[in-house]
């Protein structure tokens, strides 16, 4: 759920402070996302998986469908996977997507204290996978789910924080990285395999932000006037709220390493389409993110090897 005053966030957080607000949304089953010019044959493309077997919010069925219905119109052949992770089930796959994961302990309660979804193995297996060939595209969004899967992105080098990331004032529901304000970075993903997927701009809706590593490329970059609230209670956010400073950290970054790629995003909602309070769009749906639905497919091409550093 997003706001458009101080007046109802506070209403909001009086009236559903115990409830995961996430609950408010779901897919936009109505939006058709196009893939004028797809990358492969349908259903001919490598194989995604897209994990559901950690509580996460975002499934190929759920709230994530239009993810995997945008995947599918470019060729992609898209399977959710309900196992927990190990090098068995991962042999086929050529793409694994986490999103917004969520540990046992917190299905319930996203309060504080947040645990992680993934077990040290499972952790192990993933980072193995990536190195002899894998791609990950990791997605947490804000609290709990940086948590869930920060023991994931801290072997890859790259530290979540388990907080809200907006305007210092808390004004403004909806960010959106400009290619014209240094805040969308100049990189191979951004300007695509030709002119006409070159990317100027991409909205998120409320995540996390986090630190990485020179071994890390960043793509989407905090500016100056933003911080990490860091509530005890899921969206308790209030004046005195702990908050940190996130000028300069990152939403959204990509490596190489070993034989495979990963890709770290903070938010979610950016990567489908979906309606908040049944009816608020929210995602590639949205007037401003004009532009999320070809980076979602750029990622994925990165990912694939379809863009490369010979990418003009």
């Amino acid at each position: 759920m997003r706001i458009r005053s101080y007046f109802i966030w506070s209403l909001i957080l009086i009236l559903f402070m115990s409830i995961p607000v996430f609950g408010q949304q779901v897919a936009d089953s109505t939006f058709i996302p196009e893939s004028l010019d797809p990358a492969f044959e349908t259903g001919k493309g490598p194989v995604v998986y897209i994990d559901e077997a950690h509580n996460n919010f975002h499934t190929a069925g759920g709230r994530f469908q239009v993810f995997a219905r945008l995947l599918s119109l470019d060729g992609y052949d898209v399977k959710p996977l309900t196992e927990k992770l190990n090098p068995d089930n991962l042999k086929n796959c050529s793409v694994l997507v986490i999103s917004n994961a969520i540990a046992d302990e917190n299905v319930e309660s996203w309060d504080q204290p947040n645990f992680s979804a993934f077990t040290d193995r499972e952790v192990e297996v993933i980072n193995a996978w990536v190195k002899d060939g894998g791609n990950l595209l990791l997605i947490a969004d804000h609290m709990p789910c940086p948590a869930a899967s920060e023991k994931i992105a801290k072997s890859f080098g790259v530290e979540f924080n388990n907080g809200y990331a907006m305007p210092a004032n808390r004004q403004g529901e909806i960010l959106v990285f400009k290619r014209s304000e240094d805040t969308l970075i100049d990189h191979p993903i951004t300007r695509g395999r030709k002119s006409s997927e070159k990317i100027d701009s991409f909205a998120t809706f409320t995540g996390q932000a986090f630190k990485i590593g020179d071994h890390l490329e960043p793509l989407l970059k905090f500016k100056k006037g933003y911080v990490s609230f860091m509530p005890e209670k899921s969206w308790d956010i209030k004046e005195d709220t702990k908050k940190i400073d996130v000028s300069g950290w990152y939403q959204g970054a990509v490596m190489e390493y070993g034989n495979g790629k990963a890709a770290f995003f903070g938010e979610a909602a950016a990567f489908t389409a979906q309606l908040a309070g049944g009816r608020n769009p929210m995602g590639m749906n949205h007037p401003l993110a004009s532009g999320n639905s070809q980076f979602v497919l750029n990622v994925m091409h990165w990912l694939s090897g379809l863009i490369n550093e010979n990418n003009k």
